[in-house]
């Protein structure tokens, strides 16, 4: 069986993971170029592989079937529909756009091309959220009736890579805390219909850096959602992502980073643990980071050899960035947003 053909568009913290995972844990990939970022050209020698002049050069080469795009979050959108017109699959970085009118662009063109479209929430293949799914799935907890999740961090943006501070990629909600608005919809089986919010924004670049968000659901689950990146040091001792789970019959207590508790009958045992990221030694390219990473590789390189589609669509990409952009909205006009179902 050949090999699928990868190219990486973006030379930075996720350029490399990607190039990482492409080289060292997908066996049925080999990765052929590294175009984009002042990085691209280190990055790719690194590696032994080519450094292509723009993501252009790559899209159009005949040796690439599919890209992993992981560039500034305005650039997603024409990247991946010239990438699928050149017939090429596409992994896209979250947030899949920066706007819900580009997402639609990229499914379309996607499916005009018959290419495969898969928004990289990387969240959905760590350990302790799988396995909240699955015992949300088979009942253990009921119905769920209320969730609250935070993502919470010290350094204010000053601590971002700078492009993340340009006004165009919008804030830390749709940057970062998008992740919870996907994991939400993927433990609820259910769309985010209502959102009310408020936002603060950053001194510097007036980007907006921590909100807090009140969601309805079209099961009738509440749910609450505490973004922030200006929070002083040090933080909470938890990861800072981590969600709290009412069912009607049992809790879970999830640390994405750390363990996932399951409260029942009265009492509390750990159903899931992820060992600690050897941050200090291994550091990002730590086999307990990557493995995260390797699994939505695995589901992405799958999706192409039968032909189906991903088990994260753009349509969940899309849903995401629809409900960070309508918290936007709703603080800016000071009202409740309601989405369309």
């Amino acid at each position: 069986m050949r090999k699928i053909r990868i190219g990486i568009i973006g030379s930075g913290f996720m350029g490399r993971t990607m190039a990482e995972t492409v080289t060292r844990y997908l066996i049925d990939a080999e990765l052929m170029s590294i175009a984009g970022g002042s990085r691209a050209e280190a990055l790719a020698k690194e590696y032994h592989v080519d450094c292509d002049p723009s993501p252009s050069t790559l899209f159009s080469r005949p040796d690439i079937d599919a890209v992993f795009i992981h560039s500034p979050h305005s650039a997603h959108a024409a990247q991946v529909i010239e990438a699928a017109e050149q017939g090429k699959h596409v992994l896209v970085d979250k947030p899949m756009a920066t706007s819900v009118a580009d997402c639609d662009l990229m499914i379309e063109a996607s499916r005009r091309n018959n290419t495969r479209l898969m928004v990289a929430f990387g969240q959905r293949f760590r350990v302790c959220n799988m396995v909240a799914r699955d015992i949300i799935r088979d009942g253990t907890i009921g119905r769920i009736r209320m969730i609250s999740e935070r993502m919470l961090e010290s350094g204010s943006l000053g601590a971002l890579p700078p492009w993340q501070r340009r006004p165009e990629n919008l804030g830390t909600l749709i940057g970062h805390a998008i992740h919870n608005i996907d994991r939400i919809r993927w433990l609820t089986d259910a769309e985010i219909s209502s959102v009310a919010a408020h936002v603060q924004r950053d001194t510097l670049s007036g980007n907006e850096s921590s909100a807090m968000l009140l969601l309805g659901l079209t099961d009738g689950t509440m749910a609450t959602l505490w973004e922030s990146w200006d929070i002083v040091n040090p933080c909470f001792p938890s990861s800072g992502f981590g969600s709290w789970i009412a069912g009607e019959k049992g809790n879970l207590d999830l640390d994405a980073y750390g363990k996932l508790r399951l409260g029942k009958d009265g009492v509390w045992e750990v159903a899931a643990e992820q060992a600690p990221v050897d941050w200090k030694g291994k550091g990002m390219l730590d086999a307990v980071r990557m493995e995260s990473y390797r699994l939505q590789g695995e589901e992405f390189l799958s999706s192409i050899r039968e032909g189906r589609p991903p088990a994260v669509t753009g349509e969940d990409g899309r849903a995401a960035v629809e409900v960070a952009l309508a918290a936007y909205q709703s603080a800016a006009e000071g009202r409740t947003i309601h989405l369309k179902p």
